[in-house]
C-alpha cells in the first residue's frame, strides 16, 4: 500500500474524557493507546486512528486542562480534513453531528469537492471529504455499532496551514521532503498552495493559505501542536537531519518514540514539523472494554521505572 506524506496530527485540548467521547465514540475512532508525553510526562497523550493504527490515520491528543484558549491567527496549523469513503458519506455525517450537537458548516464546495467542516468540543478545526484516492476497501477503519462501514472515517485526507508567505513554507516542504506544487486556486480571498507526492496514501495533500492580515496564531486549547510527515525509514529520516543542518532550521535532533523514531523543526512560517519514520513496530495493547478508566496506561520501556511516580501525577 503506499506510503503517507502525513503521518500524524496532534492536536491540544482540555479533557480526556471529552476527547475519549468524541474521537472514539462520536467520530469513530479506533481508539490506540493511552500513554504520556514522553518529554513531559504528567501530560496525557491519546492515540486515534485505524485498527491498525497505521501511520496516516494517526491523530493524537495532548491533554492540556491549565492552558489558555487559542488566539485564531497566521502562521498556524490549522486543519485536518479526514477522508470518508464517498459523498454518499457526507449527509450520514452531517444528520450524526446535528443529532450530537456538534458545531458544523454543513455540506460545501470546496477545491471542487465537497467538503463537511465542523469542530470538537474544543475548537479543534476538521472537515470530512470524499476518498480522493483508491478504494475504501483497502482500508481498515475501526468498525463501530452506530456507524456503517460504508461511512466510517478511513484516515488523513489534507491537512490546511494558514501562514504569512506561503512561497517561503512551500519552497522548504518541496526542497526538503520533495513534494511537488500541484495548483493554486483562491478561498475567501486568500490564494492557496497545495503540494503533495505521487503515489501517497489517500492522495493525501497540504494546503498553504497565503493569511497576512491577521496576528499570529497564540497556541493553546483548540490548536494543533504540531504535524508529522513521513519519513520511509531511518534512512530517510538521516537524510532530513542533514537537510535541516544545512538549511540551519531550528531543530531537536533525532529522538526515540519507542514505535518510530523522529525529528522536529521549525520551518520559515514557525509551524512546528515532525518527521517521523513510517516503520514501525506498534501493535495496539488488547483492551476488551468501552470504559475509558479501565483502559491501562501505556509507557515504554524507559519510563516503566517511574510508573507510580507517573500514574499519581496525572489523576485528577
Amino acid at each position: 500500500m503506499a506510503s503517507p506524506l502525513i503521518h500524524h496530527v496532534s492536536v491540544i485540548n482540555r479533557d480526556r474524557y471529552v476527547t475519549f467521547d468524541f474521537y472514539h465514540k462520536l467520530l469513530g475512532l479506533e481508539f490506540l493507546l493511552k500513554t504520556v508525553n514522553q518529554d513531559e510526562v504528567d501530560m496525557l497523550h491519546l492515540f486515534f486512528g485505524d485498527k491498525t493504527g497505521r501511520p496516516g490515520t494517526e491523530f493524537s491528543v495532548f491533554e492540556m486542562p491549565n492552558a489558555p484558549q487559542k488566539q485564531f491567527g497566521t502562521n498556524s496549523l490549522e486543519r485536518t480534513v479526514f477522508a470518508v469513503p464517498s459523498e454518499a458519506s457526507l449527509p450520514f455525517w452531517l444528520d450524526r453531528f446535528e443529532a450530537h450537537d456538534v458545531f458544523n458548516c454543513e455540506i460545501e464546495h470546496y477545491q471542487g469537492r465537497k467538503y463537511l467542516h465542523f469542530e470538537d468540543r474544543d475548537g479543534i478545526q476538521l472537515a470530512l471529504t470524499p476518498l480522493r484516492k483508491g478504494d475504501a476497501s483497502e482500508h481498515t477503519p475501526h468498525q463501530s455499532a452506530d456507524i456503517p462501514l460504508e461511512h466510517a472515517i478511513l484516515g488523513i485526507d489534507s491537512f490546511q496551514c494558514r501562514v504569512r508567505y506561503a512561497e517561503a513554507s512551500a519552497r522548504a516542504f518541496m526542497n526538503m521532503h520533495g513534494y511537488q506544487k500541484l495548483e493554486s486556486y483562491e478561498h475567501n480571498q486568500h490564494e492557496v498552495t497545495v503540494l503533495g507526492a505521487e503515489d501517497v496514501l489517500f492522495g493525501q495533500q497540504l494546503h498553504l493559505i497565503e493569511d497576512r492580515t491577521r496576528d499570529i496564531e497564540t497556541q493553546g486549547i483548540g490548536s494543533v501542536q504540531h504535524i508529522a510527515l513521513n519519513a520511509k525509514n531511518r534512512t530517510g529520516l538521516y537524510e532530513m537531519e542533514k537537510m535541516i543542518l544545512d538549511t540551519n532550521f531550528r531543530y531537536s535532533g533525532i529522538k526515540q518514540r519507542d514505535f518510530f523514531e523522529s525529528l522536529y523543526y521549525r520551518e520559515p512560517n514557525n509551524l512546528l514539523i515532525e518527521v517521523a519514520t513510517e516503520q514501525t513496530n506498534f501493535v495496539k495493547p488488547k483492551t476488551a472494554t468501552e470504559d475509558y478508566d479501565a483502559i491501562p496506561l501505556f509507557l515504554p520501556d524507559f519510563l516503566e521505572s517511574r510508573r507510580s511516580y507517573i500514574e499519581n501525577g496525572i489523576k485528577r
